[in-house]
């Protein structure tokens, strides 16, 4: 474990190609604990005080919600900080789940909703638990569950409690994907220095769809350790995630702008 560690570690310190460079801040290596500023109750429970906040904090998303009226199915904490993969960069993804169908008959209008509503409160909120920022979600109930742990924290139960794995990392193949992905961004930003205004906006949105993709195709194959979503926390991690952001965002300012 230690030298493959340590290979992972180098890895993440060379260069990919002559231009790039990527650097993790935090390291693949499994944790031998939950993390215990939440999970430091008598069988791995949520701490109590920290169950509470979530539940307010999903109550808050809810009310202000289209779907406050609607039966609510669970409330799940789920992600990195509910395994033994956690790191300093982890986000506490809290889960409002719901039938969709109970809300309104065309559940994938509901899905684009929760899709918008997610982005404006993560956007206009910035809530931090032990210096991991929240990330709320609404989720279809039916829709798969790839990750490893999964917790209800309405009910205060596991329902998927993980297990500690020794990760079996592909190097060479994370590196392909990941400047392969760079190179793509790249090209984006390249549309936007042109001027391209229109096409940068549909390529950033074609290349972030395909990188979602990409992302949960590796999780429901392999799981966490898949290459496509170390690629992907690669990606994230360096900011190369947040610059294809950035770049469609940019584009779109410039086109609707006018100077006379």
């Amino acid at each position: 474990m230690h030298r493959l560690i340590r290979n992972w570690n180098k890895f993440l310190n060379e260069s990919l190609n002559e231009e790039i460079v990527f650097k993790i801040p935090f390291s693949y290596e499994p944790h031998t604990k939950l993390n215990q500023r939440f999970w430091n109750q008598p069988g791995d429970k949520l701490d109590p005080e920290i169950r509470e906040r979530l539940l307010k904090i999903a109550q808050d998303f809810i009310d202000s919600s289209q779907a406050a009226d609607a039966p609510l199915k669970d409330i799940t904490f789920t992600g990195s900080l509910a395994n033994f993969n956690y790191g300093p960069l982890s986000d506490v993804d809290l889960h409002v789940l719901y039938d969709f169908s109970d809300i309104n008959e065309d559940t994938e209008l509901v899905r684009d909703y929760f899709q918008a509503a997610k982005s404006v409160w993560n956007f206009t909120h910035d809530i931090i638990i032990n210096d991991h920022e929240v990330e709320i979600y609404g989720q279809e109930a039916s829709d798969p569950h790839t990750a490893s742990g999964l917790y209800s924290v309405l009910n205060d139960e596991w329902i998927v409690k993980p297990d500690r794995e020794d990760p079996k990392i592909d190097y060479k193949d994370i590196r392909v994907k990941a400047d392969a992905i760079v190179s793509e961004i790249e090209k984006v930003e390249d549309l936007l220095e042109d001027g391209k205004y229109k096409e940068t906006i549909e390529r950033a949105e074609k290349l972030k769809d395909k990188i979602r993709r990409m992302r949960q195709a590796g999780l429901s194959d392999v799981g966490e350790y898949s290459v496509e979503n170390l690629a992907f926390k690669t990606l994230r991690n360096n900011g190369y995630l947040g610059r294809l952001s950035t770049t469609k965002t940019n584009a779109y300012d410039k086109m609707m702008s006018l100077e006379k």
